[in-house]
């Protein structure tokens, strides 16, 4: 663990989290790290209530390391939220996490390893989980990314081929492909996409490092008109810039905007079974 370069963590809260969530969060990627952050940057985006309030206060009075607390006056979205943290974060090595979801303990021992290597984008695998009405964890999918910077810069032309909530990265790849962009729910593909294209060096442990809270509705959510439309404005900004054919943009518009029309329980079945797996040039 000696000599590995120190990091920033990067955490967006805004009013729809959850207080519990957050603290479960916050400890597991902080206080339970074989390898801690050596800051955390808590981005409050937008006014969130008495309750994230007061833990939000408890978090930074009792953190293990300094927490940078930057305050958004209104909700701005998670694309403002993250470049208003990536300006705040000291460090060049940033990692990500999001305020429900839980990292085990030698997440960062396993990834900043690599970025001292030379990577400048790496995830990881993650499991999905819920909880039931007494708080037991139901264990849900698992995402097993592509792994290699080859089948990365292949699948992402079908599928984001990075987990949002796994990533480190570093703040100069990030900006020398523009950084975070508003782009309706999508922006993290759009910017790893962007970063893929410049050139970015890439890499995925198959180590399921972070579990993924899914609520009941997270299907729901992954559907609608106004999915619909975020999915084909992403479409269109891959094939303006090139990064995917005139065969592929057909192909992500029918099957990748398709899904976002398909009943939920159709939707469901076809995101675990085939999204999840599959491998796409």
């Amino acid at each position: 663990m000696t000599d590995l370069p120190a990091f920033s963590l990067l955490l967006p809260v805004y009013h729809g989290d959850n207080a519990a969530h957050l603290r479960r969060s916050f400890l597991s990627t902080v206080n339970d790290q074989t390898l801690r952050p050596s800051e955390v940057v808590l981005v409050e985006d937008g006014p969130v209530g008495a309750e994230l309030t007061a833990e939000i206060a408890g978090l930074i009075d009792s953190s293990p390391v300094p927490v940078i607390h930057v305050r958004i006056s209104e909700n701005a979205g998670l694309a403002k939220a993250l470049t208003t943290g990536l300006a705040a974060c000291t460090h060049d090595i940033v990692a990500r996490m999001d305020a429900d979801d839980i990292s085990l303990p030698e997440r960062f021992a396993v990834q900043i390893p690599l970025i001292a290597a030379g990577h400048e984008l790496v995830g990881s695998g993650m499991c999905e989980f819920s909880e039931d009405e007494a708080g037991v964890e139901i264990q849900g999918a698992q995402r097993n990314p592509p792994t290699t910077p080859a089948d990365i810069a292949r699948y992402a032309r079908f599928h984001d081929p990075f987990n949002h909530p796994t990533v480190v990265y570093t703040k100069s790849a990030v900006a020398r492909a523009g950084g975070y962009a508003p782009l309706g729910l999508m922006e993290d593909y759009w910017l790893f996409a962007r970063m893929i294209a410049d050139g970015a060096v890439t890499r995925n442990t198959s180590e399921r490092l972070v579990k993924y809270r899914v609520s009941s509705g997270a299907y729901k959510r992954r559907g609608g008109l106004r999915l619909l439309a975020s999915e084909l404005q992403l479409q269109r900004a891959f094939r303006r810039s090139g990064f995917t054919s005139t065969g592929q943009f057909a192909r992500n518009v029918l099957v990748r905007g398709g899904y976002r029309l398909i009943p939920e329980s159709v939707r469901r079945y076809f995101y675990r079974t085939i999204i999840l797996h599959t491998r796409s040039d």
